[in-house]
């Protein structure tokens, strides 16, 4: 395990919520830990576990994990159940949520709200570990849920588009004409999924774009621009495993690493490490911002 080194002049702005870099980096490491176990024995801890279907609990007795993804800001276990019918559950670890395989002889964490046996192969033998998810603010959810029902779930069905499965020109079109500050369209999940306030500061930094502009009158090229600048940030980001601030972890208990690379985020005040000139912090679309007003237009 590593842990989180604090950049110099860092200050966080408010509370974090995983981004997309970070829930992406907990769903490739829970991978090889979970596909093709058996989940057994569920256990909930508390009335909001899960959030939403409650009657499904009983499927994941036997249920083989058959995948692990994520969509937007959601972590999912794609399942199997006995008669190898699908279900899914799809896990938003807020702030404080994170979801782990545990040793079966530990202690489980006291914000525990949900563990299950894994099993290697079915119930016949003996369980090896358990998944736990465990959330110490308790403003994480679970919901488990069928395929066919993910459309009727509103969350799901105003979700925008996926940021690196899209050509920054689709990128480009969603955020074009608004007339709205292009943060604000940068961290609305209607648009573009993933994006958070890190990651927005970061892309828009990189961009050259001032965060309160009105998104309908930047040109389209510079649209086009900010568009490839935000999928290099978050495959940066993944690469480095995410960015941990107070909570993050990824599902192998390592802090992710992109923080040391924030050019403004966190950085008010501070020289910029471009132009030297001081960053200036304010407020768009309610959220703690830091920009560049030299370098930013």
């Amino acid at each position: 395990m590593f842990f989180w080194r604090r950049p110099p002049g860092f200050t966080a702005l408010e509370p974090i919520l995983p981004e997309l870099p970070e829930v992406e980096t907990i769903a490739r490491t829970l991978a090889p830990q979970v596909l093709r176990r058996v989940l057994g024995n569920p256990r909930c801890f508390g009335g909001k576990t899960p959030q939403a279907g409650r009657e499904f609990l009983p499927l994941l007795e036997g249920a083989e994990v058959a995948g692990v993804r994520r969509r937007a800001k959601l972590l999912l276990l794609d399942l199997l159940d006995v008669s190898n019918r699908p279900l899914i559950m799809a896990f938003h670890l807020k702030m404080t949520g994170h979801l782990f395989v545990h040793p079966l002889e530990a202690v489980p964490p006291k914000h525990t709200k949900l563990i299950l046996d894994l099993y290697p192969d079915s119930r016949t033998s003996a369980p090896e570990a358990r998944l736990l998810f465990d959330d110490a603010r308790t403003f994480g959810y679970c919901r488990i849920l069928r395929p066919e029902s993910l459309e009727e779930w509103p969350f799901w069905a105003a979700l925008g588009l996926e940021p690196l499965e899209h050509a920054p020109e689709e990128l480009a079109a969603a955020l074009a004409g608004k007339k709205r500050q292009i943060k604000n369209l940068l961290l609305d999940q209607s648009l573009i999924v993933g994006i958070g306030n890190i990651y927005a500061d970061e892309s828009l930094f990189r961009a050259g774009i001032r965060p309160d502009r009105q998104g309908a009158g930047i040109p389209g090229e510079r649209l086009l621009a900010l568009a490839g600048h935000v999928q290099e940030i978050l495959r940066e980001a993944i690469a480095a495993c995410g960015s941990s601030i107070r909570d993050y972890l990824d599902a192998q208990g390592n802090s992710g690493a992109f923080q040391d690379n924030f050019k403004v985020y966190g950085r008010g005040g501070k020289p910029c490490q471009v132009c030297g000139g001081i960053l200036q912090s304010c407020r768009v679309a309610g959220r703690g911002t830091v920009y560049c007003p030299r370098c930013q237009k």
